[in-house]
């Protein structure tokens, strides 16, 4: 795979060119609004939610951007890997190329999208006097482990939504219901443990605990949790690699 995107560097780098400058095309801010989307969302988040369930926790802005940072990635790097394939069909029926690199270009460009609103993030937390230790290295691994699970969430619906159209909306509701269950804007102390391990089993939801375990306590995360969001993405790119292999030459005859 590795030596393939060698060999097609070129166009991997225009296509990661293209998405990013096609999503701020016509537009004032441009790239400003890779920083301004967030910061809006975490303004009206904490208006609606901080009398509810911030009263008597500290850093609540910090929290709650920990966990809209990461929901938000994963929400626009799977719902653009989705699109990914169908919308370059144009390309992949006239031209032989892998067509993984279409979700690859989404996926990094999504990437250069967080990339930014880390830089707005960290500033934050600066803002709400958190204290900044080496620990914040760590945050690399979290990082990395979710490109990989968003990469193969991605191949996983670009390949269903060739054959499937309605995967789009089954998807957008999903994504509701995963955002209510990843604990963006509230606690799960008070929940049971049942409950609790219910939470742990949402993979967007164990990325955030690992952020907030870093950046609000200033603590190393447990070999548990590495292991767990290594699992996850691997899993991830495992399923991915096999859709794209078992359907890669049935694509041409559904787009």
């Amino acid at each position: 795979m590795l030596k393939t995107l060698k060999t097609h560097r070129f166009l991997f780098e225009e296509l990661v060119k293209r998405d990013f400058k096609k999503k701020y095309k016509r537009t004032i801010l441009g790239v400003g609004w890779s920083m301004l989307m967030p910061l809006m969302m975490l303004f009206v988040m904490k208006l609606v939610f901080e009398q509810f369930f911030g009263r008597n926790m500290d850093h609540y802005t910090t929290y709650l951007f920990c966990g809209n940072l990461v929901f938000c990635w994963f929400s626009e790097s799977t719902s653009l890997g989705m699109h990914s394939l169908y919308g370059n069909a144009a390309i992949f029926t006239k031209v032989n190329v892998p067509k993984y690199l279409f979700l690859f270009a989404s996926s990094v460009q999504t990437l250069i999208n967080f990339a930014l609103t880390l830089v707005v993030f960290f500033f934050f937390c600066w803002m709400d006097g958190v204290e900044f230790t080496w620990k914040f290295l760590l945050l690399a691994y979290p990082i990395a482990t979710m490109l990989a699970f968003n990469t193969g969430i991605g191949l996983v619906l670009s390949a269903f939504f060739v054959f499937f159209r309605d995967i789009d909306y089954l998807w957008r509701v999903f994504v509701q219901l995963l955002m209510y269950g990843s604990a963006i804007f509230y606690t799960i102390d008070g929940y049971s443990p049942r409950m609790q391990l219910a939470f742990a089993c949402n993979p967007v939801y164990r990325h955030i605990a690992y952020f907030r375990e870093v950046v609000l306590n200033g603590a190393v995360p447990s070999l548990e949790t590495h292991l767990t969001l290594a699992g996850v993405a691997l899993a991830a790119i495992i399923a991915g690699c096999y859709m794209y292999k078992r359907y890669n030459t049935e694509f041409l005859y559904y787009v």
